[in-house]
């Protein structure tokens, strides 16, 4: 494999000058001197809590062989340096090289919720059919994609990469410099409601993702939200060259028929054009059908034998943190653990009950631990209440809650329901684990900054 870019691609992408840069390339870029990786080049950006440039000595040392840096912060005597105006624009400058000498067919992915899920399922599937490239963990943001986009390798057959956002114009800048040929919306939902007016408002931010696709390229919309005509307006107006939904709506062009869960995973039947296919997949929860079937029909776009795509799903299994299903102790009688502990708004958290709802214990108790969904605005008290008869719905016999906004469905549930309430989750954390037992099945939900995801690993140390 080639190096992925030569000291003199990076200055002429950048602009840069190079001060005592021993390295002829670079084998791959960093932002975090702590998983630097030899001949990798470190790019110190300034990120919220830490200015990069406080450890370009540091990653040089661990063998980096440049480092992308500030004109005002480049000392004369230092070495390895590549001096740039702004690292970060450096970055970007370096995610338009990539996307414009690649070949590779590309993908990007947005929604209110389901959007690494779908993303790990499309990578999936494309992985089976040539070398893909794709955003790892949920690099999404505004430094994560061209941090993505900079490190897709000449090789590269297929590229796949998420795009968040929680505010009106985000996203923009960011499709626009993937230039997908499909732009998946997987749904639009209450997320980050702070920072909106309306839900409708939230679906036209998402819709700013068509902006970014390349002549002719595809719209792909999931059809199971009230907003649907927003997306569709959005992408022939971006000039989309077909446009494809998919979900359980009857108007679906890729319906979900039915769905069931079956063991530890899912089987549906999905009509399309007439025809029934089979999609079975090693996730549990109509949710997770829908992520895998975007998978299927970006496949399809792409002109990839279906009774292969269809193969490619059946070893698809939730990522972890987003529905990883997990038995812990002994083969007769495990603890059931459900991890959904990544993120949580009104749309996942009530897909996540649904899912919930068909997990049987193994002769055990049902219990839910859930955390606040955050950025919901003035809305929040509402949103956390309504997720009462889900709750309900799901079967769970006892319940703990983490945070200031569960507040609202602690006072919604009947009091027996409630087995604690707690505003962090280190206060409530003994009181999860001494209520637990094997033969129990436990789901873990809420949003990242709530920090479930310390409990989760607490229950897998004492369970496995």
């Amino acid at each position: 494999m080639t190096k992925l870019y030569s000291v003199a691609e990076i200055l002429s992408a950048t602009g840069g000058r190079a001060q005592a840069v021993e390295a002829r390339a670079v084998d791959g870029i960093s932002i975090d001197s702590r998983d630097i990786a030899p001949g990798a080049l470190f790019v110190a950006i300034r990120g919220e809590r830490h200015d990069g440039h406080d450890f370009v000595d540091t990653a040089l040392a661990a063998g980096a062989g440049a480092a992308l840096v500030s004109e005002g912060r480049a000392e004369p005597q230092a070495r390895g340096l590549i001096v740039v105006s702004d690292p970060l624009q450096g970055l970007v400058d370096l995610a338009r090289t990539a996307r414009a000498r690649s070949a590779a067919s590309i993908v990007a992915v947005t929604g209110s919720a389901g959007k690494t899920t779908t993303k790990e399922a499309i990578r999936t599937v494309l992985g089976a059919a040539g070398p893909t490239h794709f955003s790892i963990k949920s690099f999404n943001n505004h430094w994560g994609v061209p941090l993505m986009l900079a490190r897709m390798p000449r090789e590269a057959a297929f590229g796949v990469f998420e795009i968040g956002m929680n505010h009106a114009g985000e996203i923009t800048p960011l499709t626009r410099l993937v230039r997908p040929h499909v732009a998946v919306v997987t749904t639009v939902a209450a997320a980050h409601l702070e920072f909106f007016d309306s839900v409708a408002d939230i679906a036209r931010a998402k819709a700013e993702i068509f902006l970014g696709l390349e002549p002719g390229g595809v719209a792909v919309i999931n059809t199971d939200h009230e907003h649907v005509s927003i997306l569709r307006d959005a992408a022939a107006a971006a000039g989309a060259g077909r446009i494809i939904t998919y979900g359980s709506h009857e108007d679906a062009e890729w319906q979900i028929a039915d769905a069931a869960s079956t063991g530890e995973g899912s089987r549906a039947t999905i009509r399309h054009h007439g025809e029934l296919l089979t999609l079975a997949i090693g996730a549990r929860g109509r949710h997770m059908v829908a992520n895998a079937l975007a998978a299927l029909v970006v496949a399809e776009a792409f002109g990839i034998p279906r009774q292969q795509a269809l193969a490619s799903l059946a070893g698809f299994g939730a990522p972890e943190g987003r529905g990883a299903n997990l038995r812990l102790g002994p083969v007769e009688r495990p603890l059931v653990l459900v991890d959904e502990s990544y993120n949580a708004n009104g749309a996942s958290m009530a897909a996540a009950l649904e899912a919930f709802a068909e997990q049987a214990p193994e002769g055990g108790r049902k219990i839910l631990v859930l955390g606040d969904m955050r950025e919901l605005g003035a809305q929040s008290a509402s949103l956390h209440r309504a997720l009462k008869g889900a709750v309900e719905a799901s079967g769970a016999d006892r319940v703990f809650l983490v945070g200031q906004h569960m507040g609202a469905l602690a006072e919604a549930l009947a009091p027996e329901r409630v087995a604690g309430h707690a505003q962090r989750v280190e206060e409530i954390a003994d009181a999860v684990l001494d209520g637990l037992a094997y033969g129990d099945a436990v789901m873990v939900k809420g949003s990242n900054g709530v920090g479930l995801g310390s409990l989760v690993k607490k229950i897998r140390d004492r369970f496995a």
